[in-house]
């Protein structure tokens, strides 16, 4: 927790000194027509806020609500000695610079202790409570869980698309001219068929103004706003509630790191269309996209141009074959599923030469290799049901979905961005924006009930500096679209379906290294939004940039 020493404490040491402070300022207030000020919203009498020890707010959303406060009743303080004068708009407007000096002034002085309380990039983050001596059976999808692909993979899946519209599709020659730009996307973006749009949306269906994009160039916010008559996109037009794009729904979900090469695609395709005026029909051009990038996987010529270079496409992991020599010498059954093409027909048996046999599957071996089959005869051939197999997989969708909400297998979610965001958010600069972001917010939620011409300038202009500071944050992250998780304050709607299917979810399988299997993992106890903000929050097992002990010690 995070001491705060504060130079108006000594309004804190009794309820005396409180009272007598609310009875001066609750005069000040009837001659100056200013609200009465109960700390937290709540009268002395009902309330207790001002009994709780500030000297334990933690690094939390509440920072910024709770500077604001304190400034605000340092100042109130200070104006309740005058008690004489008329508060003039000018007298306003000193008043809230001065609360909004202090505020800043106390945030810049808890920026090195937060920094120093950095999150821990292997962390295993819990959504729901867990222990590892509860699972017995381990699983694995293959692509980017146990394998990793170098960026140059998505290069090639560009090219190799981006050729088959030329070549198959007859799409123009100038095609050619786009390449594959890192970085542009991220994760879990919306994408409207019938518009032509990429976006970002947030967990309640709202768009975030900034990161809609026709082709490759930003939308002006009020076009936005225009075309979805404001910025929630109903329910109706959404995916489905596996991600899926059916009848109706206008909205596909791009989930899949495999997914960022078709995003960059659907962009360059559409900017090529309307740099030149070439009128075009958009849900054509995104089946076109979709079918180019289908081929790539389905025909197997992205496995034919990795297997012809494996040292430039995959990326080994010692730390991966680690995990599952532990699991393996702790006694822990494991399997292997990939995505395979899904038919509905028994599991059929390989042998070494790859000739499937056709003789009916009764039970699966150790040390062989099926294949197709479903994941219901997977089940009626294992037996492994509930909560003791736990299932790993980056595909918040397509690998967990299913195994927790019709299986109850336990999930684990592998998003390898995840360490790159840590690592931004432990940076000094992003500290800094994030906790003043919060000052400034909570500044402006307790002095908007000022409606006098002085007060409502000076608010306006914390508003407007609150706004560059949003659009700061979210180019810290990536210039596009912003973080993977938030849509500036909200979860984004990537965030909701990995909160709802994945029962912990970390940067690698690397990260299991860490704890032994007996470890439970517990979700944050976050506040609510009526719940108290100055409960000690939970922090998750090795969060913090503590070592961890060494497992062999407890042996």
């Amino acid at each position: 927790m995070t001491p705060l020493s504060l130079s108006f404490s000594s309004l804190l040491k009794n309820k005396d000194s409180l009272q007598k402070f609310f009875n001066c300022y609750n005069a000040f207030q009837a001659q100056h027509d200013l609200p009465r000020y109960y700390g937290n919203r709540t009268p002395w009498k009902k309330g207790r806020l001002w009994e709780r020890n500030f000297s334990t707010v933690s690094r939390s959303r509440f920072v910024g609500q709770v500077l604001a406060e304190q400034a605000c009743t340092k100042n109130y303080a200070k104006e309740a000695t005058m008690c004489t004068t008329t508060a003039s708009g000018q007298d306003m407007t000193n008043w809230l610079w001065s609360i909004y000096n202090e505020t800043k002034k106390q945030t810049e002085a808890l920026i090195p202790v937060i920094s120093k309380n950095s999150v821990n990039p292997d962390t295993i983050f819990a959504n729901n409570e867990m222990s590892l001596g509860d699972i017995e059976i381990y699983g694995f999808d293959y692509d980017y869980t146990l394998a990793f692909y170098s960026r140059h993979l998505h290069t090639l899946i560009f090219n190799i698309a981006r050729d088959i519209l030329i070549q198959e599709h007859r799409y123009p020659e100038g095609l050619r001219e786009y390449e594959y730009i890192p970085n542009f996307v991220v994760r879990g973006l919306h994408y409207d068929v019938q518009k032509a749009l990429l976006m970002k949306i947030d967990a309640f269906h709202y768009i975030q103004l900034g990161t809609v994009y026709r082709g490759l160039h930003p939308v002006p916010d009020k076009e936005v706003i225009a075309m979805y008559d404001g910025c929630h996109v109903p329910l109706e037009n959404m995916s489905d509630f596996y991600g899926k794009s059916s009848h109706g729904h206008t909205m596909k979900q791009f989930m899949d790191i495999f997914s960022l090469p078709e995003m960059n695609l659907l962009c360059s395709v559409n900017d090529y269309f309307m740099k030149h005026n070439i009128d075009y029909e958009p849900v054509h051009l995104y089946k076109d996209v979709k079918e180019a990038i289908g081929d790539v996987h389905v025909k197997g010529i992205m496995y034919r141009a990795v297997e012809a270079d494996i040292e430039n496409y995959i990326s080994y992991g010692e730390q991966t074959h680690a995990v599952l020599k532990k699991l393996y010498e702790d006694g822990k059954k494991m399997f292997l599923i990939t995505n395979s093409p899904f038919d509905f027909v028994p599991f059929r048996r390989v042998t070494d030469k790859g000739v499937l046999h056709w003789d009916r599957i009764h039970k699966l071996e150790k040390g062989k290799i099926y294949k197709q089959g479903n994941l219901y005869e997977f089940l009626r051939l294992t037996g492994w049901r509930g909560s003791k197999v736990l299932y790993f997989g980056d595909h918040i969708y397509s690998d967990l979905a299913d195994l927790t909400l019709k299986h109850g297998w336990r999930t684990g979610a592998i998003i390898p961005e995840l360490r790159k965001e840590i690592k931004i958010m432990n940076t000094e600069e992003c500290v800094h924006l994030m906790t003043w972001l919060q000052g400034l917010t909570g500044l402006i939620e307790h002095m908007q009930v000022h409606r006098d011409p002085a007060s409502q300038a000076v608010v306006q202009e914390w508003i407007e500096e609150r706004e560059a500071m949003r659009s700061q944050t979210k180019d810290i992250f990536n210039g596009q679209f912003g973080s993977l998780f938030r849509t500036y304050h909200n979860p984004t709607y990537f965030s909701r379906r990995l909160s709802r299917f994945a029962d912990i979810y970390m940067a690698s399988l690397s990260c299991l290294l860490n704890y032994d299997f007996q470890h439970t993992f517990f979700p944050r106890r976050t506040p609510l939004q009526h719940e108290s903000p100055f409960w000690p929050e939970q922090t998750s097992a090795g969060a913090l940039k503590m070592p961890f002990i060494p497992l062999q010690n407890h042996n």
